[in-house]
């Protein structure tokens, strides 16, 4: 499986923040996947945040009540609603979950997606969220590697077996296996060890927020981690939510960085984090959502799941 894009040619469009307040309910989340589909964007993203602090402290993105439904939950609902469209976590925070669990939930999306899933996957940053969960901040990177390494073993062996320190299992199976193989994984996160991790062991690399110039900073060092173990850039998937105003322009400049997708965030989608005065509506997305289709912006089309 090869990245979505050439290097330099004109990046496709997914849609993130989907499962999030003014659509975290089932008439808009449907409207809006459906409508994405219909105007060619290739993904769908869901954001996941299982509690976050109350009172709001930083480095949370969200305050207290704002609303995000369970995105894998989201993800089941939207593969219903939609036939060709790629649905990604973006991201789950891998060190808060049970691994064997996980598979099973990933596999089975997998399935009843028609092989449409993009695991997404990061290792977390809100400590009030890791305390509340009971898993520790430290060392979490090591226990999402061992996590994804044990999930791996359930989705791609005949016998499944995995011995390491945070998880071991033996004499168990788990089917049904996901549709694609492998199951494409894109990792999340801004530092060089994210960037090792995500080149060694990843399908692809996921910046979220990020402009132009610091855009090209994280791929400038995602190419030397693809050097320095000898994989081809054409074989690595690049993602980024750009920060700024998205237009034709844009897309070529980030098309000719490298990047192989941009998944775009409506600006109210984070209305009341960023203090604006007024609350945003579904129409306020839907009409983002058509202002930005693919075709509208240089972007290329949707294509079929089997093709990406």
């Amino acid at each position: 499986m090869g990245a979505s894009s050439p290097v330099g040619g004109a990046p496709s469009i997914g849609l993130f923040a989907v499962n999030q307040n003014v659509t975290a309910n089932r008439e808009a989340l449907a409207r809006i996947g459906s409508l994405a589909e219909e105007l060619g964007y290739d993904s769908l993203w869901v954001g996941e945040h299982v509690c976050v602090p109350d009172p709001r402290v930083p480095p949370s993105p969200m305050e207290p009540e704002d609303p995000i439904l369970d995105g894998l939950v989201s993800l089941a609902f939207l593969a219903a609603h939609t036939e060709r469209i790629r649905l990604a976590t973006g991201i789950v925070i891998l060190p808060q979950r049970n691994p064997v669990v996980l598979a099973k939930q990933l596999a089975s999306l997998d399935v009843v997606s028609g092989g449409r899933l993009i695991f997404g996957m990061g290792v977390g940053y809100l400590e009030p969220e890791m305390e509340a969960i009971g898993v520790p901040m430290e060392r979490r990177g090591t226990r999402a590697l061992e996590y994804l390494g044990a999930m791996r073993a359930l989705w791609e062996h005949e016998r499944p077996e995995f011995e390491g320190e945070f998880v071991s299992f033996s004499g168990v199976n788990a089917h049904p296996r996901p549709l694609q193989h492998p199951l494409p994984v894109v990792m999340g996160g801004y530092s060089p060890a994210v960037h090792r991790r995500a080149v060694r062991h990843a399908y692809g690399w996921y910046g979220f927020f990020l402009d132009q110039d610091t855009a090209a900073e994280q791929i400038a060092s995602l190419r030397r981690c693809l050097a320095d173990v000898g994989r081809e850039e054409s074989d690595f998937e690049i993602t980024v939510t750009p920060r700024g105003r998205i237009d034709a322009e844009a897309v070529a400049a980030y098309g000719r960085m490298g990047v192989n997708r941009l998944v775009l965030i409506p600006p109210d989608a984070f209305r009341r984090s960023t203090g604006a005065a007024a609350a945003s509506s579904p129409a306020d997305v839907e009409a983002f959502v058509r202002r930005h289709a693919p075709a509208r912006i240089a972007a290329a089309p949707l294509a079929a799941a089997g093709d990406n």
